[in-house]
C-alpha cells in the first residue's frame, strides 16, 4: 500500500494504520456487511443480517465525517495506491483511492443516506422473508457507489459504474415473482447499457489520445492535446469534444436525462427504500459526479458544454411538466428527481460544476426524506399509491405530514430551506451568462421551478389536506410509522432545512 498527499509527505507507520482504519474501511465496510449477510444470512436470520449491515454502515458513515473534516478543511487530497491491477505495455491501471473535496462531499452524502435507508429498511421490510438478501444488496449497492466516487482512474470508475447498474437491476427486481418488476429491471438494465457503451467508447478514446487512464495524467495533458482533431468526410472534429460527448452519453443513461430517462419512473416497482437510495445518493447522481470529475476535460470542449446545457434544461422542463399529470405518489417524486437532475446537469454545462455538486448534495437529503416519507404514507394506507384515493391523512399521520411538507417545501425552493440555497443559485448563474444557451437554461429552469412548486403542493394537498377518498377500513386503520421508520425521517428533516445554509460557505470556500 502506498499513501501520499499533495504536499508529498512520506507515509509513517501511524499514517498507514490511520489510512487502513479510516480511509480504506469507509469503502470496504459495506462490502464486509454484504458478505456476512449473504453468506451467513441463513444462520443470522433477517434481523441478524440487518443489524450487521446497519452496524457496518454506521461505522463507514462515522469514518466519512472524520475524513470530511481532515481532508475538506485542510484542502490536502489523499491518494492511496492499494495495488497494481494490470500493467500491459503503456496501459497501467491501479487499484487506488482518491480523497479530494469532490469525493468527500459524495462520501458524506452516500454513507449518511445509505445508513438511514438501511435503518429504515429494517422495519419497512421486516415482514419480508428475504430481508437478509435485501440488506445485502443495499450494502453491495453502497460499496460500488463508493468505488465509483473514490476511483483515481477511469477503468476503476467504470467498475463502480457497472456495479451500481447491476445492483439496481437486483434491487428493482427484488420481488422477482412480479412481472412488472421483471420488466422494469430489464428496462433499466438495457437503457443503461446504451449509456454505458458511450462511456466505454469515451474511455477508449481517452486512452487512444493520452495513452493513460489515470485522472492526474489525463487532466494535466488536456491543454497539450486541445488542437488535435479527427477528420471525417473532410470535416474536422475536436478529439476533446468527441471524448466529452461520449462521456456525457454515459451520464445521460445513469442520470436519466431526456432520451434515456424512461427507466427511472419504472424503477418504482422496487421497494420504497430502493427508490430512496437510487434517487438520492447512488445511481442517478453518478452522471453528475462524472461531469464534475471530468471538468478539466469539459472546459476545453465548448461545443460539448452547449450540448450538456441544452439537454439538462430540456430535461428539467420536460420532467417537471410530466410530474404535473401523474397520480402515483412515487412516480411524481421520481419525475421530480429527473427534473432536479436536469438542473444539476445544465449547471455543469454552464461551467459551474461546484453549483451542480452543491445542488446534488442538498437534493440528496430532501429527496431521501420525500421517498422515505412516501413509504411511510404507503405503509399507513395498506400499500395504496394513488393520491386520489388518499386524503385526510393530516390528522391520522401528523408526523409523516410534517416531514413530507418539509421535503416538499425544500424541493420547490422555499426560502431558507436547503433547496433554496442551490436551486436559486443555478438559475442566477444561468441568467448571468449573457448568452443564448444561458438564457435558454434560465427560462426553461424557471418554468420548471414553477411546475415543481405546483406538483409538490398538489401532492401534499391530495394526500393530506383533501377530503378523504379512500376505503373506510383503510383510513380508519391508518397510523404513523414506528420508531425504526420515523427516526430516519426525523434525522433527514434537519439537513433538509439547515444543510444548504451551512454548506454554502464550504462550497464557495472550496471554489476559491
Amino acid at each position: 500500500m502506498y499513501l501520499r498527499n499533495t504536499v508529498g509527505s512520506n507515509p509513517t507507520l501511524s499514517g498507514l494504520f490511520q489510512t487502513m482504519f479510516f480511509y480504506i474501511n469507509i469503502i470496504f465496510l459495506p462490502l464486509i456487511g454484504f458478505f456476512i449477510s449473504s453468506i451467513f444470512g441463513r444462520c443470522l436470520g433477517g434481523k441478524g443480517s440487518a443489524i450487521t449491515t446497519i452496524f457496518c454502515m454506521i461505522l463507514s458513515s462515522f469514518f466519512s465525517f472524520i475524513i470530511f473534516f481532515e481532508v475538506g478543511f485542510s484542502k490536502l487530497p489523499y491518494f492511496i495506491k492499494l495495488l497494481t491491477w494490470f500493467n500491459s505495455e503503456f496501459l497501467l491501471a491501479n487499484w487506488g483511492l482518491l480523497f479530494d473535496s469532490l469525493s468527500i462531499i459524495m462520501l458524506i452524502v452516500v454513507t449518511f443516506i445509505s445508513t438511514l435507508v438501511h435503518f429504515y429498511s429494517f422495519e419497512y421490510m421486516s415482514h419480508d422473508p428475504h430481508l437478509a438478501r435485501f440488506m445485502s444488496f443495499l450494502s453491495l449497492f453502497t460499496f460500488f457507489m463508493l468505488i465509483l466516487i473514490t476511483a483515481d482512474n477511469f477503468i476503476q470508475l467504470f467498475v463502480g459504474w457497472e456495479g451500481v447498474g447491476l445492483c439496481s437491476f437486483l434491487l428493482i427486481n427484488f420481488w422477482f415473482t412480479r412481472i412488472q418488476a421483471n420488466k422494469a429491471a430489464i428496462k433499466a438494465m438495457i437503457i443503461n447499457r446504451i449509456g454505458d457503451f458511450g462511456l466505454a467508447l469515451g474511455i477508449f478514446t481517452i486512452y487512444y489520445l493520452f495513452n493513460s487512464v489515470e485522472y492526474q495524467i489525463v487532466f494535466v495533458l488536456v491543454p497539450l492535446y486541445n488542437e488535435f482533431v479527427l477528420t471525417f468526410f473532410d470535416i474536422n472534429f475536436s478529439f476533446i469534444n468527441i471524448i466529452c460527448i461520449l462521456l456525457f452519453i454515459g451520464a445521460i443513461g445513469k442520470s436519466a436525462q431526456l432520451g434515456l430517462h424512461t427507466w427511472l419512473p419504472d424503477a418504482m416497482e422496487g421497494p420504497t427504500p430502493v427508490s430512496a437510495l437510487i434517487h438520492a445518493a447512488t445511481m442517478v447522481t453518478a452522471g453528475v459526479f462524472l461531469l464534475a470529475r471530468c471538468s478539466p476535460l469539459f472546459e476545453y470542449a465548448p461545443e460539448a458544454l452547449i450540448f450538456v446545457s441544452f439537454v439538462g434544461a430540456i430535461t428539467a422542463f420536460f420532467a417537471a411538466s410530466t410530474g404535473l399529470l401523474h397520480n402515483d405518489l412515487k412516480r411524481v417524486i421520481a419525475y421530480s428527481t429527473c427534473s432536479q437532475l436536469g438542473y444539476m446537469i445544465f449547471a455543469c454545462g454552464l461551467s459551474n460544476y461546484f453549483v451542480g455538486v452543491f445542488h446534488l448534495a442538498n437534493h440528496a437529503f430532501f429527496k431521501a426524506l420525500l421517498f422515505l416519507s412516501a413509504g411511510s404514507v404507503i405503509h399507513a394506507v395498506s400499500d395504496e399509491q394513488d393520491m386520489r384515493r388518499m386524503g385526510g391523512l393530516k390528522k391520522l399521520i401528523p408526523f409523516t405530514f410534517a416531514v413530507m411538507s418539509i421535503g416538499s417545501f425544500a424541493l420547490m425552493g422555499f426560502p431558507f430551506l436547503t433547496g433554496f440555497y442551490s436551486k436559486d443559485v443555478i438559475l442566477e448563474v444561468a441568467f448571468s451568462k449573457y448568452n443564448l444557451i444561458g438564457h435558454f437554461c434560465y427560462w426553461f429552469g424557471s418554468i420548471g421551478a414553477f411546475f415543481t412548486a405546483f406538483y409538490s403542493t398538489r401532492l401534499v394537498y391530495l394526500a393530506f389536506l383533501n377530503e378523504t377518498n379512500g376505503n373506510r377500513s383503510i383510513i380508519l386503520n391508518a397510523h404513523d410509522s414506528s420508531f425504526f421508520m420515523a427516526f430516519p425521517l426525523f434525522l433527514l428533516s434537519f439537513p433538509s432545512v439547515f444543510v444548504g445554509f451551512f454548506n454554502k460557505r464550504f462550497i464557495y470556500w472550496n471554489r476559491n
